[in-house]
């Protein structure tokens, strides 16, 4: 079962830039994420969000395969890549997979303007090794399904002044 995680943030590129180091780290095996969506609420309290998969460019490629083999099978391959590549792009608009976009609007009416959230859902985490990446980030908690523990070890991390920073003098 994966674990929802959102986090708000006071500024309106570190969501992305946090988003971007999970994705590193999930590259590295350390974390293997489900989805995540990167909320921005501009000056206008305009809301925006940015999805980490195209649903619709994916479904098109599998449409697309799947209909060039049907049309193989009826002496037509381009007619069944096109036609297996449309539906396929339907089908992908259409599908919500991941955390739910309504979710994501109704939650996002809380942040402040000029700020941004990170939604991300969760499948497995090596929390030793990723919280240390996270330090420093900033951020606050605004939802989580993690447990009570391990939801303060995060709030802690995110909190927590980078040991890399210069004393200032």
């Amino acid at each position: 079962m994966s674990d929802l995680i959102v986090i708000a943030y006071d500024d309106i590129h570190k969501a992305e830039e946090v988003r971007i180091t999970l994705a590193k780290l999930q590259h590295e095996y350390l974390i293997d994420l489900e989805d995540s969506v990167v909320v921005v609420k501009d000056a206008e309290g305009k809301v925006k969000l940015h999805q980490s998969m195209n649903l619709t460019a994916a479904g098109a490629l599998q449409g697309g395969m799947l209909g060039a083999l049907l049309g193989l099978l009826m002496l037509n391959p381009l007619f069944g890549m096109a036609l297996g590549g449309a539906a396929g792009a339907l089908s992908g608009k259409m599908m919500d997979l991941g955390i739910d976009d309504k979710f994501i609007k109704e939650l996002s009416e809380k942040l402040k303007p000029n700020s941004s959230a990170l939604f991300v859902l969760v499948k497995k985490v090596t929390i030793d090794k990723v919280l240390p990446k996270l330090e420093g980030s900033g951020g606050h908690i605004l939802q989580t399904s993690l447990e009570h523990l391990d939801e303060q070890k995060l709030q802690a991390a995110l909190d927590q002044h980078s040991a890399t920073a210069p004393a200032s003098t």
